[in-house]
């Protein structure tokens, strides 16, 4: 359907909320470290960035799970494989994010698109199964890296640098990196969605056998989105290193996959605003939990 169509035929309540909803979640997430500051609250920036870092991921895993119909058990591996990049590269004394951005990057996109070209050739619950299978043989293997901490994870020694300058040394300054990143990847998914690509990928969600008869090479898009899906999640994981300036098997675990569904749910399906808001609402509610009780 034609965007002026499709716009003409959409109500105007819902058009509105549509534009305004983000520019919200946006304006809030911007002006929460000034917030902090005259609060005297520097636990806020912290939880704010760990929260807009899987937001990142979620938003990617919403283009799969809600545009694509894809469901992914294994999208913590990408996150992890981001995270191990840096990880791996700064023990080697390489601490510039212009070598472990990339190196991120490159990771999860190569293994997004060689575990994708399998996972894609099934359907349904098989594919649910197969992308869990593929995030476990990850885990696996990054549990068995001895050199690097093995199952207990690898210390990082600081944050990565910017062409040798400590840029996001500061809590700060490293939160507006992060929302700079979460931004980015909304606008980019945002208007993904929006394209032909995007209208393949959805037509594709709905009657996969139609879309093909039309013309359209449906695994191809599906393959793509998978790809995008884990680049994004593995800049996720560039950014949670650098957070945490630890890198862990866990971060590759079915539970956090599962988790990162649990969060688009949250948000509604389909709703690229609805996966920032999922991650903030499961994060802010697992932190107040934690003042009840450690499990």
């Amino acid at each position: 359907m034609p965007a002026a169509v499709q716009s003409a035929i959409t109500p105007a309540p819902a058009r509105a909320t549509a534009e305004v909803l983000p520019v919200a979640i946006f304006l809030l997430l911007a002006v929460l470290p000034l917030v902090a500051l005259s609060t005297g609250g520097g636990y806020l920036v912290s939880l704010g960035a760990r929260i807009m870092i899987f937001a990142v991921a979620a938003v990617a895993l919403d283009l799969l799970l809600g545009y694509g119909g894809l469901i992914s058990f294994g999208h913590a591996a990408f996150i992890g494989l981001g995270a191990y990049a840096v990880g791996i590269l700064a023990a080697h004394g390489m601490t510039d994010a212009l070598i472990g951005l990339p190196a991120a990057l490159v990771v999860s996109t190569l293994y997004a698109f060689l575990t994708g070209i399998v996972c894609l050739r099934t359907r349904g619950v098989y594919f649910i199964m197969i992308t869990l299978a593929f995030g476990q043989m990850a885990y696996f293997t990054a549990s068995s890296l001895a050199p690097y901490g093995g199952d207990d994870g690898l210390t990082i020694a600081a944050r990565s640098t910017f062409a040798g300058f400590a840029l996001i040394k500061s809590e700060r300054a490293f939160y507006y990196l992060v929302f700079g990143c979460l931004l980015g990847s909304y606008l980019f998914c945002r208007a993904l969605v929006a394209s032909r690509f995007g209208r393949v990928l959805r037509g594709a969600r709905e009657n996969p056998v139609r879309i093909a008869t039309i013309g359209f090479d449906v695994y191809r898009f599906q393959l793509a989105a998978y790809v995008i899906a884990g680049t994004l999640a593995g800049l996720s994981g560039f950014l949670l290193a650098n957070a945490t300036e630890f890198v862990s098997p866990a971060y590759m675990s079915w539970q956090r996959s599962g988790e990162l569904i649990v969060m688009v749910l949250l948000g509604g399906l389909g709703s690229l605003n609805g996966a920032i808001i999922g991650t903030t609402v499961y994060l802010l509610t697992k932190e107040w939990l934690a003042g009840y009780t450690e499990n």
